[in-house]
C-alpha cells in the first residue's frame, strides 16, 4: 500500500511551471521558512516551448526551482499546454488533488495577459471552480470518493504588470524582503525560458518588487488579493505584529 500524500497548507496553482515562481515564488518561500506545508500544481508541462528539448527537461526545472523555494510537493496534472480550457474535466482533476492534499490556502493566478499565453486566464476559471467543486457533497464519484473539502481561502496573484494592481479591491501587500532573492534563484532554474537574452526579465521582476516594497515602506513584496473580503480579528496586531 502506498503511503497516503503529505496534508498541505498552501497549494498555488499555475498553468506552466514557472508561472508561480513569477507570480508568488517570494511569498511562497516566506511561508515555507514559516514552517508551513507548501506545495504547488502545475496544470500542463508547459511544452512544447520554442528552447525546451522536452518536459522532461522543464520538469527537472521545475523540481530544482521547488526546492530552491522550499515547497514540499510538486504536481503536474497533464492537461494540454496552449489548448488549456476552463473544462468539467479539468475541474474535478484539480478539485480532486485539492481534497488530496486538504490546503487551508489556494493561491491562483487571477486576471488575463493579452500579450502572453491565454492558458493563465483560463487556469484562473478553473482554480475558481475547483475551489468551489472540492466543496461539493453528493457528488464523490467524480472525486475518487475523496471526502468534501472547505477551502477557507482563496487569493489570486499575478503575473501581469503589479504595479498597475495596486488600485485593485481586496489587495494584499506580502512583505519578500527576506525571500526576493529566493524567487529569484528559483526563476533562474528555468533556463530553457530564460537564457541569457532574457536577462532583462529578472530585472522587470526584481523592479516591481522592490516598487512594491517602497509602496509599502518594505524593501520588496508581491501582491494579492481576495475575491472576497478579508476579516481581522485583531487590528492592532494586523497592523503592529505581535509587539
Amino acid at each position: 500500500m502506498s503511503p497516503p500524500p503529505p496534508q498541505l497548507d498552501v497549494v498555488a496553482v499555475g498553468a506552466h511551471p514557472d508561472d508561480v515562481e513569477i507570480a508568488c515564488g517570494g511569498i511562497l518561500a516566506q511561508l515555507a521558512r514559516q514552517g508551513q506545508r507548501v506545495g504547488i500544481i502545475d496544470l500542463t508541462d508547459g511544452e512544447p516551448t520554442p528552447r525546451s528539448p522536452g518536459p522532461e527537461v522543464r520538469l527537472a526545472e521545475a523540481k530544482d526551482a521547488a526546492a530552491v523555494l522550499g515547497v514540499r510537493h510538486r504536481l503536474t496534472l497533464e492537461l494540454p499546454n496552449r489548448r488549456l480550457f476552463d473544462s468539467f474535466e479539468a475541474r474535478t482533476l484539480l478539485a480532486t488533488e485539492l481534497r488530496r492534499y486538504r490546503p487551508k490556502l489556494v493561491i491562483g493566478l487571477g486576471a488575463s495577459t493579452p500579450t502572453a499565453s491565454p492558458d493563465h486566464w483560463q487556469a484562473m476559471q478553473i482554480t475558481d471552480a475547483a475551489v468551489f467543486y472540492a466543496k461539493l457533497t453528493k457528488w464523490d464519484e467524480h472525486f475518487d470518493g475523496l471526502t468534501p473539502l472547505v477551502i477557507p481561502a482563496l487569493l489570486h496573484c499575478y503575473l501581469v504588470d503589479q504595479q498597475e494592481l495596486l488600485s485593485r479591491p481586496g489587495r494584499i501587500i506580502t512583505d519578500i524582503s527576506d525571500t526576493l532573492q529566493l524567487k529569484l534563484a528559483a526563476m533562474r532554474c528555468y533556463k530553457t525560458q530564460f537564457p541569457p537574452e532574457k536577462e532583462h526579465v529578472f530585472r522587470r521582476v526584481e523592479a516591481t518588487a522592490r516598487f512594491l516594497g517602497e509602496a509599502s515602506r518594505v524593501e520588496a513584496a508581491e501582491l494579492l488579493t481576495s475575491p472576497r473580503p478579508v476579516p481581522v480579528p485583531n487590528l492592532m496586531e494586523f497592523l503592529f505584529g505581535n509587539h
